[in-house]
């Protein structure tokens, strides 16, 4: 069965929200063209790499002499988007593995992301020839998603945003803080 591929070719939103409350929030990368919209859950920390790498990739192509693709420093006023997520939240597959790319051509970041990929994990440690097969193979979907550096620059600043709003850390060890309260483990105690 060929890959169903929900592209998003010049989004009117892409942005990473949350459902739930700190402690137990899910994280959605939402897409929106018109009607269209598409939510996919990903990890935390999945959501706090890309913004860094996204970030990482505009500062490097900036850094080319003149600038030539207009990538902006900051993020533009007019593209901040503090908004929540579009409601319903209905999460067409949890992320496994993604990719970041540029495309010179429209002066695009690209993202793909793919569904997880499921393990069982009462198999043996060397995976079997169906395992290897089912990893192999194509995927059912994925999100492809062609982003304008200023729109690229104002999801990374939401995501890290969003992801810095969660549970406070503990100042002694470093953990999260919940509501119901901490007992803390300070490094190296019993």
């Amino acid at each position: 069965m060929p890959t169903i591929v929900h592209e998003f070719a010049w989004p009117d939103r892409v942005v990473i929200g949350t459902v739930g409350p700190p402690g137990s929030r899910t994280f959605y990368l939402q897409v929106r063209t018109g009607a269209q919209i598409v939510s996919i859950a990903l990890e935390k920390q999945q959501s706090a790499l890309l913004a860094e790498k996204i970030d990482e990739m505009l500062d490097q192509l900036m850094s080319h002499e003149g600038n030539p693709f207009s990538i902006p420093s900051t993020t533009p006023v007019e593209l901040v988007d503090n908004e929540p997520l579009d409601q319903p939240v209905a999460e067409e597959f949890r992320t496994g593995g993604m990719s970041l790319g540029w495309d010179p051509s429209t002066v695009q970041v690209v993202l793909e992301a793919y569904p997880l990929v499921e393990v069982d994990p009462a198999s043996d440690d060397v995976p079997d020839e169906d395992l290897l097969d089912a990893i192999m193979q194509e995927p059912a979907e994925m999100l492809l998603v062609r982003m304008p550096v200023g729109t690229a620059r104002a999801f990374a600043k939401r995501t890290r945003e969003v992801v810095g709003a969660g549970r406070p850390l503990c100042p002694l060890c470093g953990n999260p803080i919940d509501a119901d309260g901490h007992t803390c483990t300070l490094p190296g105690s019993p």
